[in-house]
């Protein structure tokens, strides 16, 4: 099967531009890719445990997140790569993002002026 990908940035309003369903009552699986740097001062080896925390103890507690994953790049850059059932249940977890202790404790090893968020649907 291939799949073609439409990208989205941050923010995305639900219903925006008619990409939720496709076609009607067919849901889109959402890629959802943060790309971001960690702090000058953040110590590799406590973020992941950091990361090991979010994955077990928030994300995958969130209705419809079907992976998530995390890479490292060559030059220092990090990807959480997350793959959503629907944009619907991506966006609610995007709101519960900022309200949580587990999240809040990853974040704290991230520059936050590096931080971008893209989403992409999933094209037959």
């Amino acid at each position: 099967m291939s799949a073609s990908f439409l990208p989205m940035s941050r923010p995305y309003a639900i219903g925006q531009v008619g990409l939720t369903q496709d076609p009607p009552g067919r849901l889109l699986r959402v890629i959802e890719i943060m790309r971001f740097r960690l702090s000058d001062v953040a110590d590799e080896d406590a973020f992941l445990g950091a990361d090991r925390e979010v994955q077990s103890e928030f994300a995958y507690q969130q209705p419809g997140l079907l992976r998530r994953t995390t890479a490292r790049g060559e030059q220092g850059e990090w990807v959480v790569v997350d793959l959503w059932r629907s944009v619907e249940e991506a966006e609610a977890c995007s709101a519960r993002w900022g309200q949580d202790a587990v999240t809040a404790a990853f974040m704290r090893f991230v520059a936050g002026d590096s931080v971008k968020v893209e989403r992409f649907f999933e094209r037959d």
